[in-house]
């Protein structure tokens, strides 16, 4: 099996054979070798997905129809394992939809039919915290609780959201407050997806990778973090003083 000889996850495979997946050059060039390529058709290759990323950068920037977190959400979708630390934004799959408007509207060059799209697609693609056999571990600093966007009562809507979701039996929910020392200093948000891939997080884009180091790294980091969080009843009770604070906030911008 292809999959198998380039020591890359099948779900990796088929996107890219579908095309719904442009690989990184890590990916490629494993998939060149499992292939027997010779160096001139791996090079021709090679420059094949650099024109393909070059393309794409320029598409993102002149039609923001291309949804950010679009690949975070296609491979939680093939994952059994997810587990994702945030530490400013709420993680893609307990956005409400009003929050992922938020989300999406902030792209550069955001039209309403695509922000539509994109949040129509994002609560479509939640339905899988509701399948059994899969498990969520979403970690988050309270941060995450208190970085809001839009209204009070949007953020109201989205912890009770979150208090809802807490409770499924698929999920695990875990916050790190202020008044604990964070392990390592987060600088960007990160999901791991089974123990094949890791999905790195920056301002612009999004970076798939399967590289075992990479995911080894990163797992070792998620643990730590998930060690400094509080969980269940703790989480829950965390999650009513924040919404308590909302609703003091929101009083108090009443005119």
């Amino acid at each position: 099996m292809l999959a198998q000889r380039a020591h890359v996850g099948q779900p990796t495979v088929s996107k890219v054979e579908t095309g719904r997946m442009v690989p990184s050059l890590d990916v490629l060039d494993r998939l060149s070798r499992a292939l027997g390529l010779d160096e001139s058709t791996a090079r021709e290759v090679r420059d094949l997905l650099a024109a393909v990323e070059a393309a794409a950068d320029s598409d993102q920037l002149a039609d923001s129809a291309i949804p950010a977190g679009a690949a975070v959400d296609d491979e939680i979708r093939s994952a059994r394992l997810v587990r994702s630390f945030q530490c400013v934004v709420l993680p893609a799959m307990l956005q409400s939809a009003e929050y992922a408007r938020h989300v999406f509207e902030s792209a550069p060059n955001a039209t309403p039919e695509s922000v539509g799209r994109a949040v129509a697609a994002r609560v479509e693609r939640q339905s899988v915290l509701y399948e059994p056999g899969r498990e969520s571990v979403f970690v988050l600093t309270e941060a995450v609780l208190r970085t809001w966007p839009g209204t009070p009562a949007l953020m109201l809507a989205q912890l009770d959201r979150l208090l809802a979701v807490e409770s499924l039996s698929t999920v695990r929910l875990g916050v790190i407050p202020w008044r604990r020392a964070v392990p390592v200093l987060p600088r960007h948000g990160f999901t791991l997806c089974d123990r094949r891939a890791v999905v790195v997080e920056t301002l612009g884009a999004e970076r798939v990778s399967v590289d075992a180091a990479e995911v080894a790294s990163y797992e070792e980091t998620f643990g730590r973090f998930e060690g400094a969080a509080v969980f269940g009843g703790e989480v829950r009770e965390l999650l009513l003083q924040v919404m308590k604070e909302f609703r003091d906030l929101g009083d108090t911008l009443t005119p």
